[in-house]
């Protein structure tokens, strides 16, 4: 049996006395004092009639509350964080797809989810931050009875959230505790976790990647995580100094942003005490990865997640090699490549990945459909198109759905990202499709130039044509002083074009 299956049980690992979160500027919150708060919300919700399998909507701002308001009541009830920028009319298509019996918010902030939830009846829950990092208490509610009552078994749902649809409506992914404490075990494994090591945390906490690998696993190892208001480029040096975490978990933009600011910082970077650097949520560029272990003097691991799976799928080896560009090795499901048929293909094949294993969804919620489409003989389809080398580690080669198809040659936006990358004079590259009217679709890159760096497009066509096939090479290149992000810090290929005004 494993150690820990529910959250409850995750949440028993901890030392009673050892910090479990912080906060700058905040005294922390032990794990003795976390378990209890876990309780106490746990109870508090079944006297307004909430239990396991209700569902919790919470809609708070990064930091300390974020954390331990997903943990307590989770560790009772369904959660549901969702991203505090919405409009009100996004808030009541969540609240009302999510079929919502509550809605947490902080007590007097002003939020349009409170405007929402009034609409459509959801009573809302002021979560009332106390003195200690992340502690709280709920108000509001009225009395009534809790169907299933108490703590949280294995099968019961944990969190839900939803996919980031592009171009379809967003599906509902359930996670149940079996799920997410697997997840928290394989990424704990995976860096070598034990209560000695802090996470700063700067990734959004409505997304699998803060909530998985900086919260749960970091409880989990009966660590500390350390949570800030978010990510803040200006701000992480001076984080880094006084909260002296030993690990870090953050999306690649964020990461390119630290490189920008790290020889100003060098005096910081020379006294921290970081044990290793994490990477998720999407691809690292390759000469990235090397500045970041070069500059900071510790490991950058790469790791593969995504919502359906909690989060964690493969990652690089801590100890052993880490291959730039490669997602590395198998680190909790099963992997395996698989042809459009359902039939899986041998090493060195490309294909799409696919997963199975205790951290994977049993299915999108009420959708038939997509679970047919998702599911071929156990194995969940992850969109992901990839392949095994000779050693075992996984290249994913592009997101299926993002292939540029130029007049039938197919070309991968990572690979070319990565040959952009390596340009000493760029900062950041994005390759997507841009429409054409001839071909179907052309290449297309936003790039940032590195400060005080000068580039003509003519020169990185240049540069790029000596490493990639004539098909390959951007036929239009735009230089942008941001890349536009989605909310957790993620480039959106899908509608770039669209989004620079090169349509039409």
């Amino acid at each position: 049996m494993p150690p820990f299956q529910t959250i409850p049980d995750l949440l028993a690992q901890g030392a009673p006395a050892h910090p479990a979160i912080r906060a700058p500027g905040r005294p922390p919150l032990d794990h003795a004092g976390l378990r209890t708060l876990a309780e106490r919300t746990v109870a508090s919700l079944n006297r307004i009639g909430i239990g396991r399998g209700d569902r919790v909507a919470i809609v708070l701002p990064n930091g300390p509350e974020a954390a331990a308001a997903f943990v307590a009541i989770a560790a009772g009830a369904t959660t549901a964080p969702l991203n505090p920028a919405y409009r009100e009319d996004e808030f009541a298509f969540y609240l009302e797809d999510l079929r919502a019996r509550a809605l947490v918010a902080l007590k007097g902030a002003e939020t349009p989810a409170r405007a929402a939830a009034a609409r459509l009846g959801i009573p809302v829950l002021d979560l009332v931050p106390g003195a200690a990092a992340g502690d709280f208490t709920l108000e509001g509610g009225t009395q009534g009875r809790a169907a299933r009552p108490g703590l949280a078994e294995a099968d019961d749902v944990a969190l839900v959230l939803h996919t980031s649809g592009t171009t379809a409506r967003p599906k509902i992914v359930p996670l149940s505790h079996a799920n997410v404490t697997a997840s928290a075990r394989h990424i704990g494994a995976t860096l070598a976790l034990t209560p000695a090591d802090t996470c700063l945390n700067i990734m959004p906490l409505f997304h699998i990647h803060g909530l998985m690998a900086a919260t749960l696993a970091s409880l989990g190892a009966g660590g500390t995580v350390d949570c800030t208001p978010g990510f803040d480029a200006l701000r992480f040096f001076r984080w880094l100094d006084e909260e002296r975490p030993t690990w870090v978990t953050a999306v690649p933009t964020m990461y390119q942003a630290i490189l920008a600011r790290a020889e100003r910082n060098a005096e910081i970077i020379a006294r921290a005490r970081l044990r290793l650097l994490r990477s998720s949520s999407a691809s690292l560029p390759g000469p990235v990865m090397l500045a970041l272990e070069q500059t900071f003097g510790c490991p950058l691991v790469e790791s593969y997640g995504m919502t359906e799976a909690a989060h964690q799928m493969a990652s690089n080896p801590l100890a052993g090699p880490r291959k730039p560009g490669s997602v590395g090795l198998p680190a909790g499901p099963e992997i395996a490549i698989m042809d459009e048929a359902g039939a899986l293909l041998p090493q060195g094949a490309v294909g799409e990945v696919v997963i199975r294993g205790p951290n994977v969804t049993k299915g999108y919620e009420n959708n038939p459909d997509a679970n047919a489409k998702a599911f071929t003989e156990g194995w969940f389809r992850t969109g992901d198109q990839g392949s095994f080398d000779a050693q075992g580690y996984l290249t994913l080669t592009g997101r299926l759905k993002e292939l540029i198809n130029r007049g039938g040659e197919k070309v991968s936006p990572l690979e070319v990202d990565g040959v952009l990358s390596a340009h000493p004079a760029v900062a950041q590259a994005v390759t997507f499709a841009i429409p054409h009217p001839k071909l179907g679709e052309e290449v297309g890159a936003a790039i940032v130039l590195r400060d005080g760096a000068e580039l003509t497009e003519r020169e990185l066509r240049d540069f790029a044509s000596r490493h990639l096939a004539d098909f390959k090479v951007p036929r239009k290149v735009v230089f942008l002083a941001e890349i536009p992000k989605g909310a957790t810090g993620k480039l959106q290929r899908i509608g770039l074009a669209e989004k620079l005004g090169l349509v039409g």
